[in-house]
């Protein structure tokens, strides 16, 4: 992963602008803000762009340019009035602006521009971790999603990542301490609530019974309503989660309304475990909506 940037805010200088501008441009998007101590619009523009830049955390960054000092690139690129602003990537200015602007605009002018970032590489790390958690490497894979998180702290496919891992070590108090600790800007995001589901079914799991044993005893008694379920319980735990969804939906099918919709609660909850597009979830879904509004 590439490293963020130490110092996002710097002052510039004509004799530092090919280094700090056009060659850093080349790894991480420049805003170059010229001004002077003299310019009134200077002293709003400049600290609402700071805390802008510090906000996208590294993928963007600000030199600041005192024209009085030097003036030399400030001519170069025909800066007439101040406060004057130049974006920079990969060596070539590409955005600009002049004069104070909203802080909305201001959000929005450093937020395109960061974008042209990329992420850094975080996107290869998060799916490298995914596949050594799918090869069973778990450790390793919670050491690369820590590692993501240690530069990204609110990335919540790397926080669901995370406790993912723990849940296939069998380390649920560990996988819930993370969920508990998540920043309450991504604690509702789906890769949270996924991990989140996936916790409270391996809860479930660890009180499962025998699959042959519950298996048999709705043989015995079809209309074994709670047998029925722990069987579901019981599948899902054993990794058959189709055999598990099937289960629940011929409960619902039976009795919709049995144990307060518990059927219809577990289904939700494997639906919200799996990956949005995960093919069980997505015909579970469609025959359990047929049935709610049959």
């Amino acid at each position: 992963m590439q490293a963020l940037a130490e110092r996002p805010i710097s002052d510039g200088t004509d004799q530092t602008f090919m280094a700090d501008v056009i060659e850093a441009s080349k790894t991480v998007p420049v805003i170059v803000d010229f001004w002077a101590t003299w310019c009134g619009p200077c002293k709003t523009l400049g600290p609402a762009l700071e805390a802008a830049v510090t906000r996208h955390k590294g993928k963007v960054k600000l030199v600041k340019i005192d024209i009085d000092k030097n003036p030399g690139f400030a001519g170069q690129l025909r800066v007439q009035s101040i406060p004057t602003v130049y974006a920079f990537h990969n060596g070539q200015p590409v955005d600009g602006f002049q004069g104070a602007i909203p802080p909305s605009q201001i959000e929005a002018f450093v937020t395109k521009l960061a974008a042209l970032a990329g992420d850094g590489g975080l996107g290869e790390a998060l799916a490298a971790a995914e596949q050594m958690l799918d090869e069973g490497a778990a450790s390793e894979a919670a050491e690369t999603f820590a590692a993501i998180l240690q530069e990204e702290p609110e990335n919540a496919a790397a926080y669901g990542g995370l406790v993912r891992c723990y849940l296939a070590l069998g380390d649920l108090d560990q996988a819930e301490a993370i969920l508990n600790g998540a920043p309450a800007a991504i604690a509702a995001k789906p890769e949270l609530e996924a991990a989140r589901a996936k916790l409270g079914l391996a809860r479930q799991a660890a009180k499962a019974g025998p699959v042959d044993l519950l298996r048999a005893r709705v043989t015995a008694d079809p209309a074994d309503h709670q047998a029925r379920f722990d069987l579901a319980t019981a599948l899902h735990a054993a990794g058959q989660v189709q055999d598990a969804v099937d289960m629940l939906l011929d409960l619902f099918r039976q009795d919709r309304g049995w144990n307060d919709g518990a059927a219809k609660t577990q289904l939700f909850t494997i639906f919200d475990a799996l990956p949005p597009k995960d093919p069980i979830a997505l015909a579970g879904r469609r025959k359990l909506s047929s049935m709610i509004f049959a």
